[in-house]
C-alpha cells in the first residue's frame, strides 16, 4: 500500500477506533471459526485464534460474505468484530506440524464454531483496524490454548489431504465449488493448502491478496477468450457508507480502480487511483489489497456472463466510514455486479448518469484516473475523425 494512503487510513482508524470488550486472563468461548496470522517479524510471526466470549454457533462474526446480503450495518459488524479476542503465539511459518498449528488448522477447516479455552499471560488489550483485514478486539499472548475437535468442511478437508495439489490449484478448486472466499483464505493462511513440505503459515493480509490475485488471474485467462460487450454498461451499489459505480467498456480487458474518501475526518477529499492495461500490471498496487479484491469481483461476474470488457470502478467512502477490511470492496462490488445494468452508447453518457449519485464532481474522477481520462480523449478523437470524414 502506498505511503500516502496508508498514512491517511491510519489517521482514520486512530480517530474513530471503537471500544473493545474487556476480558480476563482466562477465556472460555467459541471460535467462529477464525484465526489471524500476523506479518510482523516474518518468517517468525504471531499466530493464533480469534475467540468470542460466547458459547455455541457464532459463525456470523467471521462471515463477511453474509454481512451485506444480510443488511448488517457498520455498527453491527463492529460489534461482532470487537467482541473477538485474539490469542497469539510466536511461530515459525514453516513449522506447520506443531500441535499449536494443528489446532489452528482444526479451527480454520471446521464446518462450524469450535469450543475453545485460552489462558493469557496478561489481560488482552486494545483493538485492531485496517484496510486489509477485518477489525478484531483485544489481543494477548497465550499461556495455554485448547480447542475441541469438530467436523471439517468436506471440500476444505479434501484439499488438505491432497498434498500433491498446488496451492493455486486448491484455491481455484475451492472457489469453483462454492466455498466462501473467507474460508479459502483462512485455509491458505494456516498452511492447509499446497504441496507437501512447501506448506507454511501465510500472514492473513498476504493470504487475502494471494487468493484474490490467484482467482482473478485464472478467471482473466478465460475472460480474454470471451466476446467483448457491445455497449457501455453501468452497475451501481451503495452500502456501509460506500457508493460504487462499475463502468464496463466495450473493449478488451483493462482495469482501473479509483477511490475517493470524502470528509471522513473533516473537509478533506482524498483520492487514490491505480490501473492496468491489456498487458497487465507489474508490481504491487499502490492502493493496496482493495485493488485486487475489486478486480476479482468484476472478473468473477464477467466470467459467469461469458463476456469480456474493460472495467473502470469508482468508489466513494463517506462519513462515518471506518476501514473494515478489503471484504468491504469485494462484497460491495459483487453486489454491484448483481444489480441490473444500465446501457449507454458512449462513456460520456454513462458518466453523466453516474454523476448525480456521487458527491465528488465527476471531473475530479476524470482528472485522477488514467484509463478514464484516456478513454474519454480517445473516443472524442475517434468521434472528431468520424465527423471530419463525414464532412
Amino acid at each position: 500500500m502506498g505511503l500516502a494512503k496508508g498514512a491517511y487510513l491510519k489517521r482514520i482508524t486512530t480517530a474513530t477506533m471503537g471500544q473493545a470488550r474487556e476480558v480476563d486472563r482466562n477465556l472460555e468461548g467459541s471460535s467462529p471459526p477464525s484465526v489471524f496470522i500476523g506479518s510482523w517479524n516474518y518468517p517468525r510471526v504471531y499466530a493464533g485464534p480469534l475467540i468470542a466470549p460466547v458459547h455455541g454457533e457464532c459463525g456470523i462474526m467471521d462471515s463477511p460474505e453474509s454481512w451485506i446480503p444480510g443488511c448488517l450495518s457498520q455498527e453491527d459488524i463492529l460489534s461482532f468484530r470487537l467482541g473477538l479476542v485474539r490469542g497469539k503465539r510466536m511461530q515459525e511459518v514453516t513449522d506447520t506440524g506443531t500441535p499449536f498449528v494443528e489446532k489452528l488448522q482444526e479451527i480454520a477447516l471446521s464446518a462450524g464454531s469450535i469450543q475453545s479455552e485460552a489462558t493469557f499471560q496478561d489481560r488482552p488489550r486494545g483493538c485492531s483496524f485496517g484496510e486489509e483485514h477485518t477489525p478484531f478486539g483485544p489481543s494477548g499472548n497465550l499461556e495455554s490454548f485448547e480447542a475441541e475437535s469438530g467436523r471439517w468442511e468436506p471440500r476444505l478437508e479434501r484439499c488438505y489431504q491432497d498434498t500433491d495439489l498446488l496451492a493455486a490449484d486448491g484455491i481455484m478448486e475451492l472457489h469453483e465449488s462454492g466455498v466462501p472466499f473467507t474460508s479459502i483464505q483462512k485455509a491458505l493462511s494456516v498452511g492447509a493448502l499446497g504441496s507437501g513440505e512447501r506448506r507454511r503459515l501465510v500472514p492473513t493480509r498476504w493470504a487475502i491478496t494471494a487468493c484474490d490475485t490467484t482467482i482473478a488471474d485464472r478467471l482473466l485467462a478465460g475472460v480474454r477468450k470471451n466476446p467483448v460487450i457491445d455497449a457501455v454498461r453501468v452497475h451501481q451499489f451503495t452500502s456501509l457508507h460506500n457508493h460504487y459505480a462499475v463502468i464496463l467498456l466495450p473493449t478488451a480487458w483493462t482495469y482501473e480502480w479509483t477511490e475517493a474518501f470524502l470528509h471522513i475526518l473533516g473537509n478533506e477529499e482524498v483520492v487514490f487511483s491505480d490501473y492496468e492495461g491489456e498487458r497487465g500490471k507489474k508490481g504491487y498496487s499502490t492502493v493496496g489489497g482493495c485493488y485486487y479484491s475489486c478486480k476479482m469481483a468484476v472478473l468473477e461476474s464477467l466470467a459467469s456472463q461469458g463476456v469480456q470488457a474493460g472495467a473502470i470502478v469508482l468508489r466513494e467512502a463517506r462519513r462515518p466510514y471506518i476501514p473494515l477490511g478489503v471484504f468491504n470492496v469485494r462484497e460491495n462490488v459483487r453486489s454491484a455486479m448483481h444489480q441490473p445494468c444500465t446501457e449507454f452508447e458512449d462513456l460520456r453518457s454513462a458518466l453523466a448518469h453516474i454523476a448525480p449519485s456521487m458527491d465528488l464532481p465527476m471531473e475530479r474522477f476524470v482528472r485522477e484516473g488514467t484509463l478514464l481520462r484516456d478513454q474519454l480523449r480517445e473516443r472524442q478523437t475517434t468521434l472528431d475523425t468520424f465527423i471530419k470524414k463525414g464532412d
